[in-house]
């Protein structure tokens, strides 16, 4: 058999291309002559400029110090893409993995703004921003001042602001002047997204992903009001836009600038010619740390299941914790069902995934005869 193996990484536990190695490495126990051919996955979140390097023969990563998210300064890097266009990831920044606690109310994106402005200055001439993976629900205020723009403060606010950031800065700001915002470069701007909800409402940043940020039920409508006076300040934006309120809203400041949305997993594919190597593929081994609900809205096991679906490639799942429906993926290839059986503990999943990813590979060649 030919395998292609492409989750993405379960975020938080292990990266994708440890779980792809993991499931590999299963596989192998079992069915030591198949050819494996290992395609780690992203979808605009963590791992996303791992996967374009991996990718692209002749990227280099170039290091950037930045302020994180809680304020404190972080190493990280961007990637030139030898055709002079650059990849950013915001998890790398701003995201949630860089605090040692939720802050809903302070984190912010600025250090992705600097990060940004980075590869500008080093002369990009086009940029794709990964913003999965936040830990803020600013509506990508921080990431904007870092690039240019002028925004107005209430008397109420401090004097020079550097106190008050995040969404807790959204409440004082009385005004905004984009003329100042950095020009957007050459080939423009493109924001690789995993989700496709709006900016407001039921469906939007303060609703569904505010609470895995650690805002709380109470707290909600606050930072729903907080997205509604921000984005009242871009009339000719619409929050309704799919995918403005990815990142806390950050989708929808990229978009005030003049960046336009764009599948993170679907780019990633194309860089990894993914379509390709399922076409002449036999199985399709993809997954994520949590399949549910929100797989749905772009995540890498939709997109690499439509990919296969085309191909007619029958497709696997490996995944930390299933809560979602499977349709057109093999649930004898969950992470979940694997630790229940061998040890009666879902958790150790989370607890030790490499391992279950291995088990995992091992139980679904053996399923193969």
């Amino acid at each position: 058999m030919r395998v292609v193996i492409a989750p993405d990484s379960f975020k938080g536990t292990a990266s994708a291309a440890d779980i792809a190695a993991a499931v590999a490495e299963g596989w192998r126990t079992e069915r030591p002559d198949d050819e494996l051919v290992v395609l780690p996955m992203a979808d605009g979140g963590e791992g996303t400029l791992d996967a374009f390097a991996a990718a692209v023969p002749g990227s280099e990563r170039v290091p950037v110090r930045v302020t994180g998210p809680d304020g404190r300064l972080v190493d990280a890097a961007w990637l030139q893409l030898p055709d002079g266009r650059a990849v950013v990831e915001l998890a790398a920044t701003s995201g949630v993995g860089l605090l040692d606690e939720p802050e809903p109310d302070s984190a912010h994106t600025t250090g992705f703004g600097q990060a940004v402005g980075a590869a500008l200055d080093a002369g990009a001439t086009g940029l794709l921003l990964g913003i999965g993976g936040s830990a803020s629900t600013d509506g990508g205020v921080g990431a904007l001042r870092a690039l240019g723009l002028g925004i107005a403060l209430d008397d109420s606010a401090d004097a020079d602001a550097s106190s008050t950031t995040g969404g807790t800065l959204l409440d004082h700001v009385t005004a905004v002047d984009r003329t100042s915002l950095r020009p957007l470069p050459p080939l423009g701007v493109t924001v690789l997204s995993d989700v496709t909800s709006p900016l407001l409402g039921p469906a939007g940043a303060a609703a569904v992903f505010g609470p895995q940020k650690g805002v709380t039920p109470d707290r909600v409508a606050v930072h729903e009001t907080r997205l509604a006076r921000w984005a009242a300040h871009f009339p000719d934006v619409d929050p309704a836009t799919p995918g403005a309120g990815a990142a806390g809203g950050t989708g929808f400041g990229l978009l005030a600038w003049g960046a336009h949305l764009g599948s993170g997993a679907e780019a990633v594919a194309e860089a990894l010619g993914l379509a390709d190597a399922v076409a002449a593929s036999d199985l399709v081994v993809t997954g994520e740390g949590r399949f549910d609900g929100q797989t749905a809205a772009g995540k890498t096991p939709t997109v690499v299941t439509a990919i296969a679906a085309a191909a007619g490639t029958p497709v696997a799942l490996v995944a930390g914790d299933v809560a979602a429906r499977l349709d057109g993926f093999s649930i004898a290839a969950s992470l979940t069902v694997i630790a229940t059986q061998t040890t009666g503990e879902p958790d150790d999943a989370l607890r030790d995934p490499l391992r279950f990813a291995r088990i995992a590979g091992e139980r679904m060649a053996r399923a193969q005869g």
